[in-house]
């Protein structure tokens, strides 16, 4: 059988991934750049974030009304997302109107005209994204939890930037960041779906291969953790809490064990923190950790909202499950059980093409190859009790731990004594 997976590297270095899957009608494709806000000096700190807007405003040929008309007009779905490390421009259509998606996101992509106009028109559109991150204390405690354990370095500034600079962005310093960071050798552009590898690279390639070769960038600042306790004073009827502490990086030979670690921590319904906070004590509605991993670095933890009054005893729970973790080994039932939930989690997403098509990507830009779906499991399935015991001993240490509280509380003393494994 031939292998589904097919690669071309273009003269000037763009990669181009796709996977054949021929018992499906659709096509999900997406243009990938190695750039995110990690790349942004504070003064630039937001304009990834602006500039995948502004794609969509319009080419010169399109305007931003014809390019939303006419991805309708085929049925197709398009978006596009900035994360730390990466800008993603994707789209979904049916494999017979694939000649058209590629036609309009390439055009988007390259021949976007960052009109002054649609400049200043975007900005208070920003500027009411913040306000609604800001305005959702369960998101907005993620930010300042991010901010508070990475402290000046970029994995701790917001995504989307500052009103400040925001406001201060031209069309000038939009297409200076642009030219300088969009370059062939970190765009890789990944498709799966029922299509030809051979004949998408003949439609693709002209158009990609015509991007001049630029300067590599510059290098990322691997970052450290900030150990401590930070209280956010707000008038609600919540307390939110964040408990980060160290995580590992993207690649690191460790993420199985770490994956599994998390599902056990507060990965699902029948997880400690689940059982313990929500089931057993009734403390709260919404409770769940969560792992964040980067090229270089990464971060685990806890997030719970909870009454004020029952913020300290809650903190302390958490911490509880997170000492038993690394002092008690994991029982037999639970590690299998963890193994299932995330191997289903894991083969039921594949079944998409929208999921196959961001593994292509993501696979190159940290693996530089493709890791098949066996793999994965054979990995998960090789994973001791040993194995977690260990990492949650490495991880789970005094020295990481950064608290994050946001709510109704002005006093800290009490918190500050309590953040410690």
């Amino acid at each position: 059988m031939p292998n589904p997976i097919r690669k071309t590297t273009l003269k000037n270095g763009v990669r181009v991934i796709t996977k054949h899957m021929p018992h499906i009608h659709s096509v999900s494709m997406g243009v990938w750049v190695s750039v995110g806000a990690r790349d942004e000096t504070p003064s630039q700190n937001g304009i990834s974030h602006l500039i995948e807007h502004m794609l969509f405003k319009g080419t010169h040929t399109r305007s931003g009304y014809q390019i939303a008309k006419e991805f309708d007009a085929i049925g197709g779905h398009t978006n596009a997302f900035t994360s730390m490390e990466n800008t993603c421009y994707h789209a979904k259509v049916m494999d017979t109107h694939l000649a058209t998606m590629i036609e309009i996101l390439s055009d988007i992509f390259l021949n976007s005209v960052f009109a002054t106009d649609d400049v200043a028109k975007e900005r208070p559109v920003i500027l009411q994204e913040i306000n609604m991150v800001e305005d959702n204390p369960d998101e907005y405690v993620h930010v300042l939890s991010g901010r508070n354990f990475w402290g000046d370095n970029p994995l701790g500034w917001s995504i989307l930037g500052t009103r400040e600079n925001v406001a201060g962005f031209t069309r000038d310093k939009i297409k200076d960041f642009f030219n300088c960071h969009y370059l062939p050798e970190r765009i890789i552009i990944s498709a799966a779906g029922n299509l030809n590898h051979p004949q998408f690279v003949d439609q693709i390639g002209p158009l990609f291969e015509a991007l001049p070769i630029g300067n590599h960038r510059p290098r990322r600042q691997t970052p450290h953790s900030n150990p401590g306790c930070n209280v956010h004073f707000r008038d609600l009827e919540q307390a939110h809490i964040c408990v980060s502490t160290q995580g590992l990086a993207i690649a690191d030979p460790q993420r199985f064990a770490f994956s599994l670690m998390n599902t056990i921590l507060g990965g699902n319904m029948s997880s400690r923190l689940f059982q313990e906070i929500r089931e057993r004590q009734g403390l709260a509605y919404s409770v769940y950790s969560f792992m964040t991993s980067y090229v270089d670095a990464g971060m685990f933890g806890a997030y719970v909202g909870v009454d004020p009054q029952q913020a300290e005893k809650t903190i302390d729970l958490v911490l509880a499950e997170m000492r038993k973790l690394k002092n008690t080994a994991v029982e037999d039932a639970e590690l299998h059980d963890a193994k299932e939930y995330t191997k289903g989690s894991l083969l039921l997403t594949s079944e998409s093409s929208d999921n196959q098509m961001a593994r292509l990507a993501q696979n190159e830009m940290y693996f530089d190859r493709y890791i098949p779906l066996q793999e994965i499991v054979e990995k998960i399935d090789a994973v001791t009790k040993e194995d977690i015991c260990s990492l949650a001993a490495e991880l789970l240490q005094s020295n990481y731990l950064t608290l994050t509280v946001l709510g109704p509380i002005s006093e800290t003393a009490s918190f500050q004594s309590r953040v410690s494994l």
